[in-house]
């Protein structure tokens, strides 16, 4: 039986940074515990911003102590300024996570929608209808922020088990092989 685990799902962004926390296992009922927007002020000085985006999610992680943080991977975007917002707000989090020795685990948006829908190529009414299902909550998640989070903490509870026995394999395969090209010199 596959052991419940607490994410932290993390979307990142400057202006308004999703979080969600939710308990599951691969193939187990997921249920949420907290869900939310991070704001920040655009008027603000980016430094103050991040600063901000520090506190909130230290202060969310010691109050619900996940055993992962799931935070989604920042893709190429037309708008540079947007990608350097978010991929700055992702650092937050995996800063976060790191200063407290919590594994991270980075989800593309497309392995998201994969999970939680079934279709790679879902759309954001698609993915917050099928959060708010999973979730067995009566209405929708709002902002779609808040719903991306939560889809990102479910992908990892129930993904992120079988991702993560892969890697330990691949990587105790890499050092059996590493060690028979020594003794075989």
């Amino acid at each position: 039986m596959a052991e419940t685990t607490r994410v932290l799902g993390v979307d990142p962004g400057l202006t308004r940074c999703g979080v969600a926390v939710i308990e599951g296992a691969p193939g187990r009922k997921v249920s949420l515990i907290h869900i939310g927007v991070f704001r920040t002020d655009a008027n603000e000085s980016i430094d103050q911003r991040l600063m901000l985006l520090e506190r909130d999610l230290e202060s969310l992680v010691e109050e619900f102590q996940p055993s992962v943080v799931a935070v989604e991977r920042v893709f190429s975007q037309h708008n540079v300024r947007t990608a350097m917002a978010t991929a700055q707000a992702a650092a937050v989090a995996l800063l976060v996570a790191a200063r407290r020795g919590i594994p991270v685990a980075l989800h593309t948006p497309t392995e998201v929608k994969a999970a939680v829908t079934g279709s790679g190529r879902a759309d954001k009414a698609q993915v917050t209808a099928m959060v708010t299902r999973v979730l067995s909550l009566t209405t929708a998640p709002k902002p779609a922020d808040a719903a991306d989070a939560a889809a990102i903490a479910i992908c990892q509870a129930w993904r992120g088990a079988a991702q993560s026995r892969l890697e330990q394999a691949r990587a105790r395969h890499a050092r059996a092989r590493q060690a028979e090209a020594v003794a075989g010199r």
